[in-house]
């Protein structure tokens, strides 16, 4: 079987910039109490936060690529951009960007990969990522490996977006947002591998439900491999599992023109 071509080979062999390096303490799941809020987590390696500049605010002004770097933090890479006053910064690369390529952020732009402006400007059919949800808030949406939204329409002081979840919403014309797509696509073939990488990632061990007892477990008990034996499935603490809806009335309901399909 032929291997994929992986995209890190395009990646630049140099230390990240010491400028844009942050430091902190490892809080692994914990609260600001100290309790355990998110369970599974705790130890991996040690990973310096590289500081992105996602709304690039430097407007109007041309920047080139320095590098093409990785990032422990999250699942695209990133690159270092060196604009004309000789500043630094970070942003999310976006797919067939290359070390020496120009990119500029202004209103109104060139559509070049890498390139970014106000939604408004972009035409129908761009793909874009790193999107505002408020003017000058800096790109909230669309930031994973290989992930891109697509411009449906201009309508209204709106603009109609195909997310990747095939979601259709609007959001304000006057945001800004990249043009092209996340880079590291591949990231979704990737394997593990073994049980050691996955705690050098900071993933602790987990047990199913059905392995526990009834005291630990609402899915607990029972002699061999037995059902959960219930309406639906529970978390530990007997509030309804996969599949209940979660998200809660938000201001943004009304600006979702189409819902994503549930698989």
């Amino acid at each position: 079987m032929r291997k994929k071509a992986s995209s890190r080979k395009l990646l630049t062999k140099k230390r990240p910039e010491k400028s844009l390096l942050l430091s902190f303490k490892k809080r692994a799941g914990r609260s600001s109490s100290g309790r355990i809020s998110v369970r599974h987590r705790g130890g991996g390696v040690k990973r310096l936060y590289r500081i992105i500049d996602f709304g690039q605010e430097k407007l109007d002004i041309k920047g080139k690529v320095v590098s093409l770097e990785y990032d422990p933090n999250r699942t695209a890479f990133l690159a270092l951009i060196e604009y004309e006053e000789g500043q630094k910064g970070y942003i999310l690369a976006p797919v067939g960007l290359k070390v020496d390529d120009e990119i500029i952020c202004s209103e109104k732009a060139k559509v070049e990969t890498g390139n970014r402006m106000k939604l408004k400007n972009i035409p129908v059919g761009t793909q874009v990522y790193n999107i505002e949800l408020e003017f000058n808030r800096g790109g909230k949406m669309v930031r994973s490996a290989g992930t891109s939204a697509r411009i449906l329409a201009h309508e209204g002081g709106y603009t109609h977006l195909k997310m990747p979840s095939r979601e259709v919403r609007k959001v304000f014309t006057d945001c800004f947002a990249s043009i092209g797509q996340v880079s590291h696509p591949e990231k979704r073939f990737e394997k593990i591998g073994k049980a050691g990488r996955k705690r050098l990632k900071g993933w602790r061990p987990t047990v199913r439900g059905t392995a526990m007892s009834p005291p630990d477990h609402p899915h607990g008990g029972g002699s061999g491999k037995s059902p959960i034996g219930m309406k639906y499935p529970k978390t530990p603490w007997g509030k309804p599992a996969l599949g209940k809806r979660t998200r809660r009335k938000k201001w943004t309901d009304k600006l979702i023109i189409k819902r994503r399909k549930k698989k």
